[in-house]
């Protein structure tokens, strides 16, 4: 079975467990088939007056004392049976999730948030339940119309047995029809609500864009059309399952008519008793149970099996930057070397960077600016191995960055994106993010550093003030700087700003860059940004155009050159002192 071998891993760590609740099963169901034999029997006493008092006791007794055996064993065995599938729910989970914290940008990039939402969410409760209610029904289905069948022939009649189950072949039939009907809709379902999953994150992250071009109306009615195809899907899903217990609640029916009309022809012939007949359609009432639990198994399988092949072929996408068989060792993570490096994302037409070759010493602080889409974050994310590269193409501290440990080089970095990634928990807790463990002294510096310090003093809760999903409660620039702090907090080898200064005024800018000059000699500093007064005090800059360096050097060497940077430069110092006669205007 496709299910058993995809959590082959599961079943054997938990099969003792299984084991112990089918052998509990087994046992409850053969005491449940006593009871019918005994009811039997005393209707036959009662036919022949030979039903006593102590006998018709005993027989009472009997039956009180297998209902209380039976409720104790179905107690054990449920605790059994369902805590192991709460313990796969669990299990799956966390194997997606600790899969999906190595996946590289390109998986994200290949799969829909809204998609693995699904697959967390639904797709997981599904193959638990499977896991749980799904051998529930599968072994009552076999234990109980095992036992009830074999006691049917030893106890009544091996003729009124066969006859009665004719009618089951029919309903293995229409069940594998209708269960691989269910299957496929079950996955057109499931995708559906990846897409609605889809729909609903975008509207949130994105209402302020929605609300400030008055797309509220718009945006409600994609949603409904989204949702409604979501309905539609699950209503087809519907209506297959709830052909499945009509089917078995007719099979079972023509089974009764043949078990009462053969039965009572059989009494009248003196092949059977009047007790063995009530007998048999006690044991034909047992089999109600397991007939409509196997059309509810083919049911919940067919769910699981989908969910679980979709759940195994997110995690069969193996991650595009592996780590190395035999690590280098590394001390110190210098020189760094871009050596003909070339490099185009996955799926690309186009290289993004193309013959990049720059040397950085430690303690040196490279600048890198250019026009937007020239490459520069490309640049900088080929020191977050991010994606696989060309091998020998980049060296840090003397080794090929594709032979050093992913975690031995992360933890060399320290990395301010451009996109803002805030908690939605304290301050404190978001720029300790990295340092869990930090003492106030040491974060006071890294707010000081930031040039945060000031801002978080004149919140009333300081640094315990919530900011909220994404950072809401604070502004562009804090939370840029948040981000700063939580990188400089680590006192990491290398520090990358990725435009990380774009929404704060030149004066803050200024204090931050100079605060990093000071506390970080020794340490190598990368800045990418559009303002080229951040990186006037480079020991280097590159001008980065269509993925090259175009121009290379300090800033008095770019100055002379008079190309793109010296253009630039003035440009930007001309808009500077225009903005500022136009406010002293204004003021006056």
């Amino acid at each position: 079975m496709q299910f058993v071998s995809q959590l082959s891993w599961f079943f054997k760590k938990r099969w003792l467990f299984y084991v112990l609740t089918v052998l509990l099963m087994a046992c409850t169901s053969y005491l449940n088939s006593v009871a019918p034999r005994l009811v039997g029997t005393t209707v036959d006493q009662i036919r022949d007056h030979s039903l006593t008092w102590q006998s018709l006791q005993q027989t009472v007794w009997l039956l009180l004392g297998i209902a209380v055996t039976m409720y104790i064993f179905i107690y054990i065995w449920n605790n059994l049976l369902f805590g192991s599938s709460v313990l796969l729910d669990k299990l799956l989970r966390e194997r997606l999730f600790r899969h999906w914290t190595r996946m590289s940008p390109s998986f994200f990039q290949r799969n829909r948030s809204g998609e693995l939402m699904a697959l967390a969410s639904n797709d997981i409760q599904a193959v638990s339940n499977t896991a749980g209610f799904g051998v529930l029904t599968l072994v009552n289905t076999i234990v109980v119309t095992t036992v009830v069948v074999i006691s049917m022939i030893v106890f009544v009649s091996f003729k009124l047995m066969v006859a009665a189950l004719l009618p089951m072949p029919f309903l293995a039939l229409a069940i594998n029809r209708l269960g691989k009907a269910m299957r496929s809709r079950f996955v057109d379902a499931q995708q559906s609500f990846g897409h609605m999953n889809d729909h609903v994150l975008e509207s949130i992250s994105g209402m302020r864009v929605l609300r400030s071009y008055v797309q509220e109306e718009q945006d409600v009615a994609a949603f409904e059309r989204v949702t409604s195809d979501v309905m539609e899907k699950n209503i087809r899903v519907a209506f297959i399952n709830a052909l499945f217990q009509p089917a078995v609640s007719l099979i079972v029916g023509v089974s009764f008519a043949i078990g009462i009309g053969y039965g009572a022809y059989l009494v009248f012939q003196n092949e059977i008793t009047l007790g063995e007949l009530v007998t048999f359609n006690i044991y034909l009432g047992l089999l109600i149970w397991p007939m409509i639990a196997f059309g509810e198994f083919i049911n919940i399988l067919q769910r699981g099996n989908a969910s679980v092949n979709r759940i195994q072929d997110n995690l069969d996408q193996q991650p595009e930057v592996t780590e190395p068989l035999r690590p280098a060792q590394v001390k110190v993570p210098a020189p760094i070397s871009f050596q003909g490096l070339t490099f185009r994302y996955p799926g690309a037409e186009s290289d993004s960077l193309h013959e990049i070759r720059l040397e950085v010493e430690r303690g040196e602080t490279i600048g890198i600016v250019g026009r937007t889409g020239s490459g520069k974050s490309t640049l900088l994310k080929q020191l977050l191995r991010q994606y696989p590269i060309e091998a020998g193409r980049l060296y840090v501290g003397g080794a090929p960055i594709e032979t050093i440990a992913l975690g031995e080089l992360k933890a060399w970095i320290g990395y301010v994106p451009q996109e803002h990634l805030l908690l939605s928990k304290t301050l404190r807790d978001n720029i300790a993010l990295g340092k869990p463990d930090a003492t106030d002294e040491e974060i006071e510096q890294a707010l000081t550093m930031a040039s945060l310090a000031r801002d978080i003093a004149n919140m009333p809760e300081g640094l315990q003030t919530l900011v909220g999903e994404n950072g809401v409660m604070l502004s562009g620039g804090q939370k840029q700087r948040v981000g700063i702090a939580r990188a400089l907090l680590l006192d990491p080898e290398i520090l990358i700003l990725d435009d990380a200064l774009s929404a704060v005024d030149a004066r803050t800018e200024h204090a931050i860059l100079d605060n990093i000059r000071r506390y970080r000699q020794g340490r190598t500093t990368f800045i990418a940004t559009h303002r080229l007064t951040a990186v006037t005090h480079a020991g280097q800059i590159i001008v980065m155009a269509h993925g090259e360096i175009v121009e290379q050097g300090a800033h008095d060497e770019l100055m002379e050159a008079n190309g793109w940077y010296r253009q630039q430069y003035d440009r930007q110092k001309l808009e500077q002192s225009l903005l500022a006669e136009d406010k002293e205007g204004r003021e006056s």
